[in-house]
């Protein structure tokens, strides 16, 4: 017999894999602070009594505004590699 479950595919190519939602808002503050997370993604969570539980909270509930978190996260990492290979 076959087992009919499908196996999970390698996500070598995937940057945010492995990654918690956590752990990209933490390294978004670190490289940009609060005023610059707004001024890139005008979200509330980070222009009114920011915090990292907070927006996790918002982010979590908000498919929309996590996917745009997470683009802002890949971009950096692509300036980040631009960067030291320039």
């Amino acid at each position: 017999m076959t087992d009919a479950t499908p196996k999970p595919q390698a996500q070598a190519r995937n940057p945010l894999h492995g990654l918690t939602l956590e752990a990209i808002v933490t390294a978004l503050f670190d490289e940009y602070g609060w005023a610059g997370l707004d001024a890139r993604i005008p979200l509330r969570c980070f222009a009114f009594d920011p915090s990292i539980k907070s927006s996790l909270k918002f982010l979590r509930k908000t498919p929309w505004a996590r996917d745009k978190v997470e683009g802002l996260y890949l971009f950096m990492l692509r300036e980040r590699q631009r960067k030291s290979g320039a």
